[in-house]
Parts: C-alpha cells; sequence; structure tokens
C-alpha cells in the first residue's frame, strides 16, 4: 500500500500544467503530508524504513532524490531530526 501511494505521489509531483491543475497538486500532496504527518511513530517508522529501502534500490536519480527527501518533505520526519 505504502508503494502505491509513493507511485502516486511521484506521479502528481512529477505532472506538468497539462497533467494536473497545479492548485489541485498541491492540494492533493499537501493532504498526505498532513495526513502521515500524524502517524503513530511507529508507522512513522516503518513507511520512512520503507521509502529509504525504496530509494536505495531506485535506477532513477530524480526517482531516488524524490524517495529520500520524502520523509522530510511529507512531515514524516522535521528539520532538526
Amino acid at each position: 500500500m505504502a508503494e502505491a501511494l509513493v507511485d502516486v505521489l511521484w506521479f502528481i509531483d512529477g505532472s506538468d500544467d497539462e497533467q494536473m491543475d497545479p492548485d489541485d497538486a498541491v492540494k492533493a500532496l499537501e493532504g498526505v503530508a498532513h495526513v502521515v504527518s500524524t502517524l503513530p511513530n511507529d508507522q512513522r517508522q516503518e513507511l520512512i524504513e520503507l521509502v529509504e529501502e525504496m530509494a536505495a534500490a531506485e535506477t532513477n536519480p530524480a526517482r531516488r532524490e524524490f524517495l529520500e527527501e520524502f520523509p522530510e518533505g511529507f512531515g514524516l520526519i522535521d528539520d532538526a531530526s
């Protein structure tokens, strides 16, 4: 389930204006960021670990960068962590 969520977010994040309205894209990304930032600590850590594994296995540099930035960008960790 988490991998599917990340795939959808990757698509939204990389969509241009013809594929998706920019305002709708921002709303969707912010909505997900809010939900995952409120997960219990154990679930947040599990998601972080899964995304880290995905990043380590990723061969596409742009997607790897997205995955590496995912935990902070979607509120799983804060800037001070």
